[in-house]
């Protein structure tokens, strides 16, 4: 039963979005890049554009194929290339028209309900369109060319936009059988779903294969650092980090490249970007500048015992923004670099220390025999070094006592070992040989010699 123009066009209108889902395969088809040779019909069909006198040869003939084009193109002048430009145009124009025409004939089919007419027409539609995608990529093609010689931005933008309502047009207006024909025909299809399944695989694996690859060369890299007696363990590891980001950025840009991709754009997108964050993150680009300069100058290394304004503790790890530090009792503190390169930064992680304590006698004590016992226990202590020699002198004569000052050399992983053991060995050998070790005392002398007795208050002067 023949079906009305109504009744026909009802189930297209309810599914359009269906059929605007179903078209960008298509929309794909006619953008991408890959290197596809025109259809046997096109390359049989003797071409009807006529050549532009100062043009070479074949760079407006839909037989072409991708590589001979882009070779041809790269002479011309910015005023050949619009020229070409127009002659792409008008057969990409042609062959729109006649994608409609067959469309129209399609439809009268289904009006007439000859289904194997329209069936024809749509298998003669797949044809021309496969045709005009081809037409659609070399258009491109040339638009490319054009612009990238300085060519009229407005006519490049006008062109562009014709292809693509042209496309979302057609996809509109098309019945969602023809649509759907379309979509299996560019699913199945080796120049489209899968070609673009094979590009996804090649970039998955090139992309696993980048990572192992930047990892190698990071690690290498790390390697020579670590011959060389300037590198800190700080500055390996950035020299690592530097050439693993390296390798996997130069890398990536490579294979978006094989892969037919244009990566230019994204260069100036990159430009654009970095000079708005420059802006949004003056902060953190400054804790990047402090991870340089802690790196380069190298005030401490992994596992030193530093003080970073008022912070002291053993560095775990410095980042490019942060330096994390583990406090004796096990606290972990991250200082955000800025704040570490501002400050005074004290690195008590030497080959050697000196541990200055003080000990003070009573006013009583005889001095020489507490010299003789300071030396002794200094002395005895298995880690104190013996070259430099200690230091062990009077130093002070405090209020309540006479002080020694006790400056013996130790390794610096030994200080605070020696600290508490010197504090103990002293005190015991003060006691055992009777040397007193005062607390704060004061003395009180009262004038006057008259007492009154208890109860009885001191006449007012």
């Amino acid at each position: 039963m023949p079906l009305s123009r109504p009744a026909r066009s009802l189930p297209c209108i309810s599914c359009t979005w269906l059929c605007l889902l179903l078209s960008l395969p298509l929309l794909a088809q006619e953008d991408e890049s890959a290197d596809s040779e025109a259809p046997a019909a096109a390359r049989e069909a003797p071409s009807d554009s006529t050549e532009t006198p100062d043009l070479p040869p074949r760079v407006s003939d839909p037989s072409i194929d991708s590589e001979e084009l882009s070779l041809r193109l790269t002479p011309l002048s910015r005023d050949q290339l619009g020229a070409v430009a127009e002659k792409w145009f008008e057969l990409y124009r042609d062959k729109t028209t006649e994608l409609i025409q067959t469309q129209l004939a399609i439809n009268a089919a289904e009006e007439a309900a000859d289904v194997e007419k329209a069936d024809a027409g749509r298998a003669h539609m797949l044809t021309i369109g496969a045709e005009r995608e081809v037409m659609g990529h070399h258009f491109a093609s040339v638009l490319d060319a054009w612009e990238s010689k300085g060519g009229n931005a407005d006519e490049i933008r006008v062109y562009r936009n014709y292809r693509a309502a042209v496309l979302m047009e057609q996809t509109r207006t098309a019945d969602l059988k023809t649509v759907w024909q379309y979509f299996r025909s560019w699913l199945f299809s080796s120049e489209g779903g899968l070609r673009l399944l094979v590009k996804f695989a090649t970039f998955i694996i090139g992309l696993i294969a980048l990572l192992a690859l930047a990892r190698i060369v990071g690690h290498w890299a790390r390697r020579g650092a670590q011959r060389s007696p300037h590198f800190s363990r700080l500055l390996e590891n950035f020299v690592e980090f530097a050439v693993f980001w390296l390798c996997l950025a130069i890398g990536l840009l490579m294979l978006l490249a094989l892969l037919g991709i244009n990566v230019t754009p994204l260069f100036a997108l990159i430009g654009g970007a970095s000079f708005v964050a420059a802006f949004a993150m003056q902060n953190t680009l400054g804790n990047l500048a402090s991870g340089l300069m802690i790196m380069f100058n190298r005030p401490f290394d992994e596992g030193d015992f530093v003080d970073i304004g008022g912070v002291a503790g053993t560095v775990k790890s410095v980042s490019m923004m942060s330096t994390t530090v583990i406090t004796p009792d096990n606290q972990v503190i991250i200082v955000p670099n800025s704040n570490v390169w501002g400050n005074v930064i004290t690195n008590t992680t030497t080959a050697t220390r000196r541990v200055d304590m003080t000990f003070g006698i009573g006013y009583d004590d005889n001095i020489e025999t507490a010299q003789r016992v300071l030396e002794e226990t200094v002395r005895n202590h298995p880690k104190v070094l013996r070259s430099p020699e200690p230091v062990i002198r009077v130093a002070e004569l405090a209020v309540s006592s006479v002080n020694f000052i006790v400056r013996p050399w130790v390794m610096g992983e030994d200080y605070w070992e020696v600290y508490w053991d010197m504090t103990r060995r002293v005190k015991e050998a003060f006691d055992a040989n009777g040397i007193s070790i005062p607390f704060p005392q004061q003395d009180v002398n009262v004038r006057g010699g008259q007492s009154y007795p208890p109860g009885e208050a001191a006449p007012e002067s």
